[in-house]
């Protein structure tokens, strides 16, 4: 009885002391453990072959992270290639990426560079690890369109690469005829399809044997040279087509600018037809008297666009104080002339007169009636020039400008009754009064217009070649132009455009550049330099126009190739033109002018 109880008693004892133990050694270790971290002796119980991740310099670092990200992205390497990496090589499409809310170093080695779902993530990373670019690529980053088909073009050019070197393997017939079913497949497909939309619905399993015939290719061991030989190849075939395709857009651009829309034709043949069906009475009686009346404010508008003019006349006349003092006269060419005609008597523009020329019929003096008068319109040239001050260091400037053409030269003859009228070319848009012009004291001058002191005529010496001018004359544009008949009549410049003209004639040189070097020299010393807020130029080419500096303008000038009536035209600028139709008349909506 008594053993019993002493060895009950020893037990308990033994229990206590073990628990006492237990507690001490958690106390210890619970001390031991944070002084391990804080010490940095954890580095130390890595397994063997895989390097501290915080020790790593941050170059380090930052290439395992990109090593990593493109064999995830394009993991079908070499064994030596995946044997050297941390990470198998995946496919991003074969995995979920990981998402790792951690932001320290470490923790985003395994991050895929492109995926799309960690965005987030690797922008956080940004100041760590890629400096300004990836702030650059977060701030421009773009959705790609069409990925599909240019996923198939990509696979498509690996192929082709490959098949001349496998095709030459004894006893891979298999894999060679595999390789050109699918080049082919693909080739077919790409030649009925240009956007993922158009692609036929089983394009993704087709894309899917072509990357498994791909990768049988890659594991046979061919010759670097004729690979590297194959793709150069494809890469000359590549650029000539790109240049072929340069070259055909250019000049599918210049016709589409020089050409008239069909719709535009077609409301002037419309109206051609109209005409001689049933010939209009002109009641207008009193047109004769006012187009010669000198004291009304007379506009005279070179053009071949029905539209066009419509627009320029109802743009001044909308925006005229008093419209009973105005007289415009259009002059066009014999194919338009009759569509015209009836296009004005159809319309009216409140007080306003209008009358229609056809100046190849027009009897003027040192004209034989053998000779006929052509139409031509301002002409318009892009210049592009070094600046005057540093020529080789500065970039080259392009500038646009518009000049008088063959025709202008004939206004003194056509208008011998007038002493002054106003020039408007039929691409601008009138916004503001214009009955300030004819109070303007030209001081002797012939043309009053907006004068581009930016180019000067020494810039354009390529042009005018070693004539005595002033190199230091400005170079001005048509598009408003108030002229002075009177004075040009004593100046006889008309005469002397011509000796210009035929003195600068060669069979290499265009009449368009004849008229530009003739045109700058017989104004030379006779530009009046009216306020460049009268007109603002560049709606036909430049994308970059303030708005605010549009509402202010007292007329806008559509030069440039991208004109407001063609589907070129700029956007933005085109409803400043519109608004200005005559959109009720029938022939516009029979010819789909108004779409």
């Amino acid at each position: 009885m008594k053993g019993g109880a002493s060895s009950y008693g020893y037990a308990a004892k033994r229990r206590w002391r073990g628990l006492v133990i237990g507690v001490l050694g958690l106390v210890i270790l619970s001390m031991l453990v944070p002084l391990v971290f804080l010490l940095g002796l954890h580095n130390g119980f890595r397994s063997a072959g895989y390097a501290s991740e915080q020790q790593r310099p941050t170059s380090d670092v930052l290439r395992n992270f990109t090593n990593k990200a493109k064999n995830k992205t394009f993991g079908r390497g070499s064994k030596h290639d995946s044997q050297a990496t941390e990470v198998p090589p995946r496919s991003i499409t074969q995995s979920p990426p990981i998402r790792n809310q951690n932001t320290n170093v470490g923790a985003a080695v395994g991050l895929p560079l492109y995926a799309k779902d960690v965005v987030d993530d690797i922008g956080k990373l940004c100041e760590f690890k890629f400096g300004s670019y990836c702030h650059w690529r977060q701030e421009h980053r773009e959705e790609m369109k069409d990925t599909m088909v240019k996923k198939l073009k990509d696979q498509l050019f690996v192929a082709r690469a490959f098949y001349p070197s496998i095709a030459k393997l004894p006893r891979q017939d298999k894999l060679s005829r595999e390789l050109k079913l699918n080049i082919q497949e693909l080739e077919r497909v790409l030649s009925e399809s240009t956007t993922d939309v158009d692609l036929p619905p089983q394009i993704a399993k087709k894309l899917q044997r072509m990357e498994a015939a791909i990768a049988k290719a890659k594991l046979f061991h061919v010759e670097c040279n004729n690979v590297d030989k194959k793709l150069r190849q494809i890469y000359d075939m590549t650029e000539d087509e790109a240049n072929f395709h340069m070259k055909q857009s250019a000049f599918l651009y210049q016709l589409a600018v020089q050409t008239m829309p069909k719709s535009l034709h077609c409301l002037s043949m419309r109206l051609t037809v109209e005409y001689f069906r049933s010939p209009p009475n002109d009641m207008k009686l009193s047109m004769a008297e006012k187009s010669t009346d000198p004291m009304l404010h007379h506009y005279v508008i070179f053009s071949n666009n029905v539209l066009a003019s419509s627009v320029v006349i109802n743009s001044t006349v909308m925006h005229s104080k008093e419209s009973v003092n105005q007289a415009f006269h259009v002059l066009t060419d014999e194919q338009n002339y009759f569509a015209m005609k009836l296009w004005f008597l159809r319309n009216t523009y409140k007080e306003a007169t209008v009358q229609v020329l056809n100046i190849e019929s027009l009897k003027l003096d040192n004209h034989s009636k053998a000779t006929l008068l052509h139409l031509s319109l301002p002409e318009e040239f892009r210049v592009s020039f070094h600046s005057v001050d540093s020529p080789l260091m500065a970039p080259i400037r392009t500038e646009y400008m518009s000049i008088f053409s063959h025709s202008h030269y004939l206004l003194p003859k056509i208008f011998q009754n007038l002493n002054k009228v106003v020039v408007l070319d039929d691409d601008v848009v009138v916004q503001q009064d214009l009955s300030a012009l004819w109070s303007l004291d030209m001081g002797g001058k012939v043309n009053a217009a907006v004068q581009f002191c930016s180019l000067r005529l020494d810039q354009l010496k390529k042009y005018l070649g070693e004539n005595s001018y002033n190199k230091n004359s400005c170079a001005w544009m048509s598009g408003l132009n108030v002229i002075d008949l009177a004075r040009w009549r004593d100046l006889n410049l008309t005469e002397t455009f011509q000796r210009l003209a035929q003195e600068m004639t060669t069979r290499e040189e265009s009449v368009e550049a004849v008229a530009l070097r003739a045109s700058l020299l017989s104004f030379e010393g006779l530009i009046y330099a009216i306020d460049g807020a009268w007109i603002l130029s560049g709606l036909g080419h430049d994308y970059g126009i303030d708005i605010e500096a549009i509402s202010k303008a007292a007329i806008l000038h559509y030069n440039g190739n991208m004109k407001p009536w063609l589907e070129l035209g700029i956007p933005k600028y085109k409803h400043y033109w519109k608004k200005f139709l005559s959109r009720e008349d029938q022939f516009l909506s029979e010819c789909n002018v108004n779409s």
